[in-house]
């Protein structure tokens, strides 16, 4: 049956994801059609295409950082807007084929990102284990139902409910605070109008530098220091079109909106090449952004009836 693409959200599947769990925190999707796929490339497409109306991907690790495939997307595919983040806590359990025990388990097929996570457990408790990647955290499970070489997957919290596979260890994850986090795309549309700041936003950009010249770097980062706008992540990834060129992902607190947001995007348009607005949307921690009084919307909105007063000719 075809699902209607004006509905459609997709997803990295298959069913049991870390992604899966992000997009059942939308309450636009639930009851709506999911359609799994295998990659950040293969989600966006859904989005361009029109076969979904949108598509949730991870865009960030609380441990690993950045996810490069994603800000690679986002960069060179035109018309994309974030519409929502949503963050998952993630930590990880040891499955294997019912009957076998820590004892046998001498391959591990996992996620190389999974098992970046988890492989001081593994190493302390599978000493000398062998690691087959999998292309997801789930599929690495399900393959041990499919003939797989592997002894034991590591896989989400909850696998069991999807496939008939035994627990042999839970909370393997290196770091129990880990989090990573997801964000809605779509399309810029009429369907997709900015959401009106709540006082709890981030604005997300990728920016380039015009030139290589010693403190351009500097530069860019003075557009929003000079007016008051945190920055709660700066990466760099490279443009590809030449050694030493990078383009900057950045997130911004607070909505483009907000005064000082607003100022702060006109002066680095002026200053970069190529600019891209990416989205203002709510936090999903919803901590609430605190500001100088200097830096507030109205003390923006004051210097501006000072000055048009003075090119009006108004007492100073």
């Amino acid at each position: 049956m075809t699902m209607p693409a004006d509905e459609t959200y997709s997803y990295l599947g298959p069913a049991g994801t870390f992604t899966e769990a992000a997009l059942k925190q939308v309450p636009e999707a639930v009851g709506k059609p999911w359609r799994a796929v295998n990659n950040v490339g293969e989600a966006l497409d859904d989005v361009v295409s029109g076969r979904s109306v949108a598509a949730m991907i991870a865009i960030e690790n609380s441990i690993e950082g950045g996810v490069s495939a994603t800000q690679d997307a986002l960069a060179t595919i035109p018309g994309l807007r974030i519409i929502g983040e949503y963050l998952v806590p993630v930590n990880f359990v040891l499955v294997a084929r019912h009957g076998t025990t820590l004892a046998d388990v001498k391959v591990v097929n996992a996620h190389p990102v999974a098992y970046s996570q988890t492989h001081k457990w593994l190493e302390a408790n599978l000493v000398g284990h062998g690691h087959i990647p999998s292309t997801s955290n789930v599929a690495a499970a399900a393959s041990l139902l499919d003939g797989s070489l592997a002894d034991a997957a590591v896989a989400p919290p909850g696998i069991t409910d999807y496939h008939d596979l035994t627990v042999l260890a839970e909370g393997i994850g290196d770091n129990p605070n880990a989090v990573t986090r997801f964000v809605l795309v779509s399309l810029v549309s009429d369907a997709t109008a900015l959401p009106r700041p709540t006082g709890s936003d981030k604005t997300s950009i990728i920016a380039e530098l015009p030139d290589d010249t010693a403190g351009r770097l500097l530069e860019m980062l003075e557009q929003f220091a000079t007016r008051g706008v945190n920055m709660s992540l700066l990466e760099s990834r490279p443009i590809g079109d030449a050694l030493g060129r990078y383009r900057f992902v950045i997130d911004l607190d607070g909505h483009i909106l907000d005064e000082r947001v607003a100022d702060a995007l006109l002066g680095l348009k002026r200053f970069s090449p190529n600019v891209i607005f990416l989205g203002s949307y709510p936090r999903a921690d919803k901590q609430p952004i605190t500001v100088s009084p200097r830096y507030g919307n109205d003390s923006f909105v004051d210097a501006r009836d000072w000055l048009r007063g003075l090119l009006s000719g108004e007492p100073d």
